[in-house]
This record gives C-alpha cells, structure tokens and sequence, in this order.
C-alpha cells in the first residue's frame, strides 16, 4: 500500500499528544475514507427522504441508493439475490436475530448448540441465552495450544444432537482464519446450520458465501471503511423464509388489521421501522472504495504487516504474542503482553507517544481465561498501515518496558 491510500483518510493526518498519528486499533473500528464521509455528506445535503413510501423525487433517490447498496453487498459476500441481504445495526444484531428467530423455532430441550473458546461475546452470550430459554447444551469446540482449531476436534464436538453451529471467521484477538468451509461441511452432515461471525474477516479477507456454504454470515460496516451502524445479516433464502421477524412495527408489514399481521416479502420483513439508509448508502461506498484496491492486495499486505510486526516485537525481551506464531495462519492482528506490566498501561503509554492499540479482555474473557490472562494488548492494522507504523510501534514498546522497568 502507498501514500496514495494514507491521503485517503483525513483523520490519519494529525498529531496526538504531539506525535503524528499511529492508528492499530481497525479492529475495534476502521477509519473512513474521503468516498465514504463525501457519500453521507451527500445524502443528507441531496437526498434525504425515507424510502420505499413516498413518490416524491427525494423519496425515489434515498430509494435506489439504499436498494442500490444492498445489490452491491449481495456482489460483494456472493450472496445469489438481495433477499438475502438483510441491513442490521451490525454483527451483534445480527446473530441476536439468528439467535431469538431461527434458534427458538429449531432448538428443543437436549440440542446442541454449538461454538468455540475464541468467540467474542457477541458469539456466545445469544446462544447461552438460547440454550437457557429452550435447556438445551452450549459446547465448546477445544483449541490448540496456539489457539488454531483441528478439523478432529470439530468433528468431536458436533454430534446429531447439534442443531446450530457458530463460529467467527477471524479471530479478533489471536488473528486465526478459521477452517469455516470445512467446519460448516461437517455441521450439515450433522444436520446442523452454520452460523459465521465475520465481523473481522469480511474487511481483510475476500468472502463468498456460497462458497463457504454457510447458512448465515453476519458482519459490520464500520470495521470495513463505512459509517458505524450498519451492518449485515445474509442468510439462505429458505432459511429466511421460514423465520419469523424479531422487530415489528412500520416498513416490514404486508397487511395490519385489528387483531392479525401479515409480514412484507424478503428481505424487508427484518427490517422493522425506518431503516438505517445513510448506514448502507455510506456502506456501499465502503465496498466500492474496498473493491477499487482489492480484497486479495489488502489480505497480502496485512499478511506482511502481521509477519513483519510478529518478526519485530519478538526481539523485545518479555513481550508474549498469543496465537499462532506462523503469519501465514493468522489475519493482520498481533495481540501481546508486556513483562508483567499491565496491557492498559502500556497502551497508556503508547497514547502518549501517539501510538493507538487497544487493551483489555476484547470481549473475549472465555478466551483470556483459556490463556490464563486477564488482559492483552493488541495491535491490529488495516490497508492504511504501513511498516514504518509497526517501527513506532516497537520503539513504543521498547519505551514503556523502560519506563516500568525504571518504575518497578
């Protein structure tokens, strides 16, 4: 990646704590490129107006623009129609809904649900709450010592009882791209559906769900370059059919008479209300501005980022990296520990340098446990990062162990 991509995004152009900017942290949320923020801008400045029920000249173009970013995210995931496509506040919702619609229909008492140790808790809270509402059994597929997971132990873990599966893409702590196409293979053998959290994987990583053959995929603008807000449910349309909506009220009814409802068509029975149409408007701008680099260039350069920074802070005496120690295996996340010294220190530290990591258990305490930590430090990048930001970090790093080795 070049300079060209770094004058893309204007909030990199500034100076924190009197240094220039060091942005790590796209895995909490990416920054925004001039495209999308000039695509809010104009909306609101043009076309505000909400969609599908006015005949006004406004009306029409929020309409095709919002409509117009669903196709876009249906080419973006290989999704096979828009009614496919559904537009949610983001992965949370989204498995939220996979959670309370298709899992209380499809899961009684004794069925298994199925998930990993690595999953952020927007991944596991839904289904504990499932598995309470219907007594059936949450299981945990086992890791490997550097957190990967074997097929042999996927294949352990889901049985005949297993009715949902669900698995995130990349992990947002140790960086592993997980096995999805296989593990869903083995789920549908099973009789069970897949369910994939690709909040980290669908802004690094080309994704195509057909493909993978999941039942549901469910990611967030804001991690990929759009607005925060919005983000996407696709599932297999006859999964979708068959589900009831979790949110009713205006947009999403077909006919309200005083004592029944019937609900709209695909994909519009989800989304209850005014919909979210400067989020997916913004979004689509994201992808367009995504695709014009390329999935493919920014995953290798995030591979090289991962590889060079893992190289780097290994030479630091005392600093832990946690995952796979094979850069080939994991996304552009480095996720540490320092001495003894406390991750929310460090990245204290690194703040007054200008550096921006996050610290803490990244909504991921099963995991920090499976670690035997209570907290990490992480360090993610994105296409704007460079190898050059990976040096500040290091020299960051060599800085605060110093200054605590001097403290201490």
């Amino acid at each position: 990646m070049n300079q060209t991509i770094l004058s893309n995004f204007p909030i990199l152009n500034q100076e924190v704590n009197g240094h220039p900017l060091v942005y790590l942290d796209s895995g909490a949320t990416s920054q925004k490129p001039t495209v999308v923020i000039d695509a809010l801008k104009a909306y609101y400045e043009q076309d505000n107006s909400n969609v599908h029920r006015g005949v006004h000249t406004l009306g029409n173009r929020a309409t095709e623009g919002y409509e117009g970013a669903r196709e876009k995210v249906r080419n973006f995931i290989g999704a096979t129609s828009t009614k496919e496509v559904i537009f949610m506040r983001g992965t949370t919702t989204a498995i939220n809904t996979v959670a309370a619609s298709y899992g209380d229909a499809n899961v009684s008492e004794g069925d298994e649900i199925v998930i990993t140790y690595m999953e952020h808790h927007s991944n596991i809270i839904p289904w504990q709450q499932l598995a309470k509402r219907k007594n059936a059994v949450l299981k945990y597929i086992d890791l490997e010592e550097d957190g990967t997971i074997t097929i042999e132990n996927v294949r352990k873990a889901i049985t005949e009882k297993t009715k949902i599966v669900s698995v995130m893409h990349v992990s947002n702590v140790l960086g592993v791209v997980n096995p999805i196409k296989d593990i869903t293979k083995i789920a549908h053998e099973h009789g069970a559906v897949m369910v994939v959290d690709g909040a980290q994987a669908a802004p690094h990583i080309k994704v195509d769900v057909q493909d993978l053959d999941c039942d549901f995929y469910a990611f967030s603008g804001h991690k990929m370059c759009g607005p925060t807000g919005i983000g996407v449910l696709y599932g297999k349309q006859r999964h979708l059919e068959a589900m009831e909506p979790v949110e009713f009220g205006g947009e999403m009814i077909d006919f309200v008479d005083l004592q029944e409802s019937t609900w709209k068509e695909l994909p519009w029975k989800f989304e209850g209300g005014t919909p979210i149409i400067a989020g997916a408007i913004g979004l689509a701008a994201a992808i367009d501005y995504l695709e014009s680099i390329g999935l493919e260039a920014i995953e290798q350069h995030e591979h090289e980022l991962a590889a060079y920074a893992m190289e780097q802070m290994s030479k630091i005496e005392g600093l832990t990296i946690y995952g796979p120690k094979d850069p080939s295996k994991r996304a552009g996340i480095v996720t540490f520990n320092l001495n003894d010294v406390h991750p929310h220190d460090v990245a204290t530290v690194l703040d007054m340098q200008g550096i921006a990591v996050r610290a803490g258990h990244h909504c991921a305490q099963p995991l920090m446990k499976w670690l035997n930590v209570s907290a990490t430090a992480r360090a993610s990048f994105y296409l704007y990062n460079t190898k050059e930001d990976i040096d500040r970090l290091v020299a960051g790093l060599q800085k605060a162990k110093e200054y605590f080795n001097d403290v201490y």
